[in-house]
């Protein structure tokens, strides 16, 4: 005898150990609960649920990822899927695409799973004929705190219903639906219903288009990935001091001088594509332009607004803290020239203009002391009793209250109110515009962030930076030609060892706070920097492990006794990772195949 399904749909997120939950809108579960009330679906959601079953869970496993919150399928069986299936949904232009695409994809994908599901056809189940789709709210924008909940329910009559509060949860219905359907004949399961709403209402992945240029058709194929992962913003890192590949129609000249070529440049139209496809899949799309630090491709245009620019990053005879830049790429732009904010006004207002998303993402990281000390105008502010800090509060509280101006909340890298040397007083970031974002020192951060009332973005770099344990990308190290070193077993990574997909599913982004605190934590994102990365290793380098955050955000990582489930999950990624690769994404394995098709014999610990 065996559980096949325990869970939980509304209760209050617990704690474990010191790890709170989620920032979960429980305004929106009620809206949700009204949903299911209308459509007589789940009525019984309010108290656990134990369905005994004779036959082994393995031998008919749901495989949807990520892990739906909650689903009931007390009797598994399957139906045939009619090749006249069709679905019905409401008239919404972004909706009726993701329809359109999920139809085909349904229709043609004939996934065979790696383990046979061993589900059998029911005689008395009629072959399911359609999908009906019923949005309460079609004039929700895809914005943040946007509803993102669904209830599905696929009786054995022949036609399944999927209700939703917002087309962009209604999306994120079609990913599971898909999910579901296997074979050749198409099957899928039948007498089943599940809830599914996010944990965190943010779920997003940061790609560095600077470093190394990105078609605009890997941008978009990176895009459909983290739909399929339900996963919700591409924080899209556009700008940097190695190139400035982004046309800004009021600066063309930062692109035509700054970019690596006229063939690497993301015009206003690739923009604009890039933005509809995003919302076509429920992907809000992030932009960054990194400033005043991380700009000396800005000097190819304006040499004049830019300290330090072009200069070698370690000079010789150089300590470590006096270095021009925290990496080959030397340029901070000079918060004491004028020139300086009429050039990157005209960039934000265009910026925003060719993004709709509410958050405009300024960076504000790694001001690196050297750099600014090197600038003849800075080193006379600070020979009067100047300070550094006071250099970035003179770029803050003047950009600042230009992007509020426009309508938008400001996210910053963390830096900006932890650096150790430059950083701003809180009064300059109002915790009511201000979000910031995690990059050092895991939870503490993050603790230290919300414990001052700001909302967070968690980027954990010993958690999610998937472009750690590669390597240096520093020339002519020597710390290299040593036969005996034991030192850089991280292969000189600065943030070695390389992140595993457990290590990224595993991180309990809320752990050690309180229930209030763990509210300002609006989610995470992994981020790939492409110092060593580009289109030819992209999809390896997010692929699976942008997943295994995406669930550990979207449903958890603990099962309903509050246990880890990486071990269970490690079955279902194995079997999502060969699936999205059927789909064109080149995510790369977790485990060889044997692996796969024996499951549990290659656990640490033998499950019996």
């Amino acid at each position: 005898m065996e559980v096949i399904f325990v869970m939980f749909a509304y209760s209050q997120p617990q704690v474990y150990k010191g790890q709170p939950s989620s920032s979960f809108d429980h305004t929106n579960t009620n809206k949700v609960m009204a949903l299911q009330r209308k459509t007589n679906n789940f009525t019984n959601f309010l108290v656990f649920f134990f369905f005994i079953s004779p036959i082994s869970s393995l031998q008919f496993s749901i495989n949807v990822w990520p892990k739906p919150r909650a689903f009931n399928w007390p009797h598994p069986q399957a139906a045939l899927l009619s090749p006249n299936f069709t679905i019905i949904s409401p008239n919404h232009h972004y909706l009726s695409s993701a329809v359109d695409r999920h139809l085909r994809r349904i229709l043609t994908e004939k996934h065979r799973p790696l383990l046979d599901p061993s589900v059998n056809i029911s005689s008395s189940a009629s072959p399911l004929q359609k999908l009906i789709v019923e949005v309460a709210d079609l004039s929700a924008p895809l914005q943040h705190g946007v509803n993102e909940s669904y209830t599905l329910d696929i009786s054995v009559s022949g036609s399944a219903s999927l209700v939703a509060e917002t087309a962009w949860g209604a999306m994120r219905g079609l990913e599971t639906f898909s999910q579901l359907v296997w074979g050749d004949p198409l099957r899928v399961p039948v007498g089943l219903s599940l809830w599914d709403a996010p944990l965190f209402q943010h779920r997003g992945l940061v790609l560095d288009t600077s470093r190394n240029y990105y078609g605009v058709e890997h941008i978009l194929r990176t895009i459909e990935a983290m739909s399929m992962n339900k996963l919700n913003v591409f924080h899209w890192h556009i700008t940097d001091s190695h190139s400035f590949p982004l046309v800004v129609p009021s600066e063309p000249e930062l692109a035509a001088k700054g970019a690596y070529g006229d063939d690497m440049q993301y015009s206003p139209e690739d923009v604009r594509r890039i933005v509809k496809f995003g919302m076509e899949h429920g992907v809000r799309v992030l932009p960054e332009i990194d400033s005043p630090g991380h700009t000396g491709s800005w000097a190819l245009a304006y040499p004049e607004i830019v300290a330090c620019a072009n200069m070698f990053w370690l000079p010789a005879g150089y300590k470590w803290e006096d270095r021009l830049a925290s990496e080959p790429g030397t340029g901070h732009l000079n918060p004491l020239n004028p020139t300086t904010y009429k050039v990157l006004k005209n960039v934000i207002r265009d910026v925003i203009s060719l993004f709709p998303e509410s958050f405009y993402h300024g960076g504000a990281d790694e001001i690196i002391p050297g750099c600014w000390k090197a600038d003849p105008l800075i080193k006379s502010f600070l020979s009067n009793d100047g300070t550094l800090s006071q250099v970035l509060e003179i770029f803050v509280n003047t950009t600042f209250p230009y992007i509020r101006s426009h309508n938008r909340t400001v996210v910053y890298w963390e830096d900006v109110l932890l650096d150790d040397i430059v950083k701003v007083r809180p009064e300059f970031l109002p915790q009511e515009h201000t979000i910031l974002q995690t990059w050092n020192n895991g939870v503490n951060n993050t603790k230290r962030i919300v414990s001052s009332g700001y909302r967070v973005i968690v980027s954990s770099s010993e958690y999610y930076y998937l472009d750690c344990g590669h390597g240096d990308f520093i020339g002519n190290n020597s710390q290299y030609d040593e036969q005996a070193n034991g030192e850089y077993k991280n292969g000189g990574s600065w943030c070695g060892p390389f992140k595993t997909w457990e290590t990224v599913y595993n991180y309990d982004i809320t752990y050690g706070l309180s229930k209030e605190e763990a509210k300002l934590v609006l989610g995470g994102e992994v981020a790939l920097w492409s110092e060593q990365a580009d289109p030819t290793v992209l999809d390896a380098r997010l692929w699976p492990r942008t997943s295994a955050m995406a669930e550990a955000l979207w449903s958890g990582n603990r099962d309903e006794t509050g246990k880890k489930r990486y071990a269970e999950a490690t079955d279902r990624l194995n079997e999502w990772r060969y699936r999205m690769v059927n789909r064109g994404i080149g995510a790369e394995p977790i485990q060889p195949l044997w692996c796969v098709r024996n499951p549990g014999m290659c656990d640490t610990v033998q499950v019996i």
